[in-house]
């Protein structure tokens, strides 16, 4: 359905009247909000009723994605993009005298995610309908999601997101698809006319209702859902919760992503959250299969349903989906556990021990006794499977329970006919290290599935221009099919494409310093060299090695030394009981005020921490970046998301050959990237031979010392303890994340950085390049991979395209 600007002023006008009782002269923003989200919604209500129908006519295979995360940020935007009325309500609005962008900005983030795994499982959203295939998000409806950051004396402070406050527009309440979730209290096995079957008594019930959410696809008539589970009291078990403080115990449970796991209560909490939108889901998708498509023979199950576990959290869906066809439909076990492996697929996103899930069998089994059993079950049958065939070591080393902790990876690989990595290198180390023994047993369901960004927010969204140029350069093919995109590389030496793709850049930059402005009171110079590192703060991703640049090139600055202008931009938030990255914050902060307040530094350099960095507000900082900050410790970072992103918008990526850092480098070539650090092997040796011993490479370089120094010796005003802190932690023994080790090798890449700054036509062309070959990454292809080589979907066919 195609909408003309007159057509949307109609509507718009009618809206206002009907709801609000009001013309365009008395509304509100928030009004003319509401009512443009009506719109949108009466735009794609049909298609999204049609899908439903074609899916189950057709008996097409569906794809549910379970990720404790999703990060979709707004939807207004990509909704009109995505139906293809974007600059039509822009133009429309503009006549009516409204301002589009600061009425789009009145509506809230999703608080569904923190980091680079939710905005991942939002991307593929996206990307499963644009590419025409039956693809669900199964999740939570976070009332608070993470929290919001705000900086009080440099410290990381959180405060509730209240996001749901005024309503969410694009969700709708399916109270008849709810279902009840059992925890706690004990049970029986009874015989039930030849069939043992589990009596429980004590449990409580909690109510899942699902919201959902369409997921439009890119101007193809196509529309899946997102759905987002929220706990209620079932009405059958209200005695159980006579009292308030006991009712809040059954909304906590849907109120904020990631409880603290610092305690025995938040770590509860989390196993409960996990199971439940692992219950809920996958009750709701076996109703589907039974009640919508008429199935009977739960062989068949595989054929139309593809359960894929986005990380650990979900990885209870293996034993959840064995109890559901053991206990409710009487499958026997060796057919169920056939089933479900084929049903089943599993993304790993980490390498890191500590992000490997493992829970106290304690606390599982009184949590979830029934499941307990079936787990300890698929645990012994694993063993048995494997005596004899293979040493005790792996059978030791692979087994679901051990030392007394039940290991949610390892219960995920065995329960799957898939596992992949999201990046070569991530793979590679997969296969060679983390998971060797799993990778000997089962060579044949490990596979990679390189991370992708949606092209559509990230250039069409969030950087308009340069898709004009685009469309005026390759011509708009590419909007469609961004391997269009490589065409752009043919204007490297046209000088007036180059001019401008500078132009863009700075118009950006421009518009950024003025966020920056309103936001922190900081004044940038937009000429300067705008260097980002955006994404989650942890340790492994190396905040600390950008936040020693930026007090050498203070050091340096104060010395007489000269270099370009530079704005250094952070975006980051710290986990609440992560001490560390709240040092980190800390001291950051610190030095920003130093250095922002010195009037011998002026505008060389400047220093600027954003809080509370969401999707909105990378939409705002990644098309002004010129430096992308890709800097984690070598084999550490599985993917990278925010590298894809900054590229496409034209950044120069610093990087360690970690991650997607090394498919990026392959892309561009090694000329269009500022490469640097150890190589994977050089890690490993020092974590084999423990040999890395900072303190010696601090001693005898005297740039490092000075540098380091600056924590602890007063130089950097109100961080004395966190500078210690991190002082304390760079120079540790075989410390883990080898920040000094790559100190020198860092240095040396921003030095060239600079050189390359100073030739304008040579950075263009670069960056260039690097938007160019940015198509490599989008999530379109990634999803066309994951699709024909793991969930095995065919395209839905919808009659009405428009």
């Amino acid at each position: 359905m195609t909408l003309t600007k007159e057509e949307f002023k109609k509507r718009l006008k009618e809206k206002l009247d009907r709801h609000f009782e009001e013309n365009l002269s008395q509304a509100s923003d928030e009004d003319i909000f509401a009512c443009i989200c009506s719109i949108v919604r009466d735009g794609y209500s049909s298609k999204w009723r049609r899908t439903r129908i074609a899916e189950t006519t057709n008996q097409h295979k569906q794809t549910y994605y379970f990720s404790i995360e999703f990060l979709p940020g707004t939807l207004l935007k990509s909704n009109l993009l995505n139906l293809g009325w974007l600059d039509t309500v822009k133009e429309a609005m503009k006549e009516l005298g409204l301002d589009f962008d600061k009425i789009a900005a009145i509506e809230p983030d999703m608080a569904l995610g923190n980091g680079g795994l939710g905005r991942l499982a939002a991307a593929f959203m996206d990307s499963l309908a644009s590419t025409g295939y039956a693809g669900n998000g199964n999740g939570l409806r976070y009332k608070y999601g993470l929290f919001k950051q705000k900086f009080v004396n440099g410290y990381q402070k959180e405060l509730p997101n209240d996001w749901l406050q005024q309503g969410d527009y694009w969700e709708v309440r399916r109270e008849s698809k709810s279902v009840l979730v059992r925890f706690g209290g004990h049970y029986n096995m009874v015989d039930d006319h030849g069939w043992m079957t589990p009596q429980y008594d004590g449990a409580s019930i909690v109510r899942a209702v699902p919201y959902d959410v369409a997921m439009v696809g890119y101007r193809n008539g196509l529309a899946n859902t997102l759905r987002l589970w929220d706990a209620e009291i079932a009405p059958e078990d209200e005695l159980n919760y006579p009292s308030i403080a006991d009712r809040r115990k059954v909304e906590d449970l849907t109120s904020i992503l990631y409880p603290d796991d610092s305690n025995y209560d938040g770590r509860l909490l989390r196993l409960k959250q996990e199971y439940f939108f692992v219950s809920a889901g996958l009750q709701s998708i076996v109703n589907y299969f039974v009640k919508d498509l008429k199935g009977t023979n739960f062989e068949e199950f595989p054929k139309y349903v593809a359960v894929h576990i986005n990380d650990t959290h979900p990885a209870m869906a293996v034993a959840e989906l064995m109890r559901l066809l053991v206990d409710e439909h009487r499958v026997d076990w060796d057919t169920a556990w056939d089933i479900t492996q084929k049903t089943m697929s599993y993304t790993n996103h980490t390498i890191m021990a500590e992000a490997l899930e493992k829970w106290d069998v304690n606390m599982f089994k009184e949590l979830l006794p029934r499941l307990f059993d079936i787990i300890t079950e698929i645990d012994r049958r694993y063993v048995e499977s494997l005596e004899g065939k293979v040493d005790g070591g792996m059978i030791d080393r692979t087994r679901i329970i051990k030392d007394n902790q039940i290991h949610m990876a390892h219960l995920a690989i065995i329960g799957s006919h898939s596992v992949n990595g999201v990046a070569a290198l991530h793979t590679q180390l997969l296969e060679t290290e983390v998971l060797h023994d799993f990778y000997e047993l089962y060579p044949d369901r490990f596979n990679n599935k390189t991370n992708g960004i949606t092209l559509r927010r990230w250039i069409q969204i969030a950087n308009p221009e340069l898709a004009k140029l685009l469309d005026k350069t390759i011509g708009s093919k590419w909007r469609y099919d961004s391997k269009e995109m490589l065409k752009f590389e043919e204007y490297y030496h046209d000088t007036a494409t180059l001019s401008s793709l500078t132009k863009i850049k700075a118009d950006n930059k421009k518009k950024l310093a003025k966020v920056i402005k309103e936001k922190t009171g900081i004044v940038v110079d937009p000429d300067a060299i705008f260097d980002v590192q955006v994404k989650r703060l942890h340790a492994y991703k190396r905040q600390t090695l950008k936040l020693l640049h930026v007090i050498k090139l203070y050091q340096d600055l104060k010395a007489g030394i000269s270099h370009p202008k530079r704005v250094v931009i952070f975006g980051a938030i710290a986990a609440p009981s992560y001490v560390f990255a709240k040092q980190v914050i800390k001291v950051i902060n610190s030095v920003a005020d130093m250095v922002n307040n010195d009037p011998e530094i002026g505008d060389k350099l400047k220093v600027v921490f954003l809080e509370n960095y969401n999707v909105s507000l990378a939409e705002q900082i990644i098309p002004a970046a010129d430096l992308s900050e890709q800097i984690s410790t070598t084999t550490k970072e599985a993917s990278g998301t925010s590298n894809m992103k900054l590229m496409a918008n034209g950044a120069l990526t610093v990087a360690t050959m970690d991650g997607a850092n090394i498919e990026i480098k392959d892309a561009v070539g090694s000329e269009n990237i500022f490469a640097f650090g150890l190589d994977k092997d050089e890690v490993y040796k020092y974590y084999a031979n423990h040999s890395y011993h900072p303190r010696d490479m601090y001693e005898k370089d005297p740039v490092m010392k000075k540098t380091v120094d600056a924590l602890i010796d007063g130089t950097i005003p109100g961080c004395q303890s966190e500078g210690r802190a991190l002082y304390d932690n760079f120079l540790g023994d075989n410390e883990q994340f080898l920040v000094l080790a790559d100190f020198e090798a860092y240095l040396h890449a921003q030095d060239l950085a600079e050189k390359v700054w100073k030739n304008k036509r040579q950075w263009a062309q670069k960056s260039l390049v690097n938007i160019a070959h940015s198509e490599r990454f989008d999530s379109d292809k990634t999803i066309e991979r994951y699709a024909s080589e793991i969930w095995h979907l065919d395209k839905v066919e919808i009659e009405d395209k428009a």
